[in-house]
């Protein structure tokens, strides 16, 4: 059985303890480690069991994936990793050229969301092939604001090299009053249920040693970042990794916003059942 994890430091709380052989996975299961674009694209390829993916896309692969309950990377006001970085204010990016770095796909649906309906501007969006933890290489590039995810965001808010930052976590909820789920676990309907339970429930015990470590977890990823221990601890204790119902009201709501564009298709939202 293969489990998808991101190596950003927003995975630690869930994974510290499988990390450290405190939590153990189930028999013959393995971590396989991954951008949030590789492992979205390994599960819906069938090459993951279980992962970790971009809530976009579980909403565009519903139909061969079920949710995992109760486990989700989501924010209710600032998210602090998932942030626009702008030269000038986001009212005047109409015709501008936004850079998306590697940015996941749900990030980059919001983004397009909030220019539309909240900022009402158009701007231009460019990929760009610079990996997002490579700042200088992005800035090089011609750009007036730049969406930067991870710990690259993090990184780049310290630096202060841009005079407007827009945290998109924020922005939803001003919007919207709800909280964003940004992404999601899952697993391949095909999977072994048996195997996948075991591993859900390895992911949660995992995830109980790791919130109740936070400061621990701080103090690894400020020396992994390079980013101030204090904005690290901020960061991990302002995520929720909780799947209630208000955060999937907040879940149903962006995509039914991204199902009127025809972004996703129109469809409810399935759980793996537990019991």
């Amino acid at each position: 059985m293969r489990i998808g994890r991101i190596d950003y430091i927003n995975c630690a709380p869930v994974y510290g303890a499988i990390d450290r052989g405190i939590v153990a996975l189930p028999a013959q299961a393995e971590l396989v480690t991954g951008t949030p674009a590789e492992l979205n694209d390994l599960l819906v390829a069938g090459e993951l069991d279980v992962s970790v993916i971009s809530a976009v896309e579980y909403a565009r692969h519903a139909k061969e994936l079920l949710l995992l309950p109760d486990l989700a990377i989501s924010c209710d006001g600032p998210v602090r990793s998932v942030a626009l970085f702008s030269k000038q204010p986001v009212s005047r990016l109409g015709g501008k050229t936004i850079l998306l770095s590697a940015s996941s796909r749900t990030s980059v649906a919001l983004l397009e969301l909030l220019c539309r309906d909240v900022w009402e501007i158009k701007p231009k969006l460019a990929e760009a092939r610079a990996e997002a933890q490579d700042l200088d290489a992005l800035a090089a590039l011609p750009h007036e604001a730049v969406l930067v995810i991870g710990d690259a965001a993090l990184a780049l808010a310290a630096r202060g090299t841009y005079p407007h930052r827009y945290d998109l976590g924020t922005e939803w909820k001003q919007w919207t009053g709800l909280p964003f789920v940004f992404a999601v676990w899952a697993a391949r309907r095909t999977a072994d249920p048996v195997a996948v339970r075991r591993g859900h429930h390895s992911l949660l015990a995992s995830r109980a040693w790791g919130l109740a470590h936070l400061d621990l977890l701080a103090e690894e990823a400020a020396r992994a970042t390079g980013v101030a221990l204090a904005a690290c601890r901020e960061y991990l204790g302002g995520l929720d990794y909780a799947f209630t119902y208000k955060h999937l009201a907040g879940l149903t709501d962006f995509f039914r916003r991204l199902a009127a564009e025809g972004i996703v298709p129109d469809g409810s939202l399935q759980f793996l059942q537990v019991a």
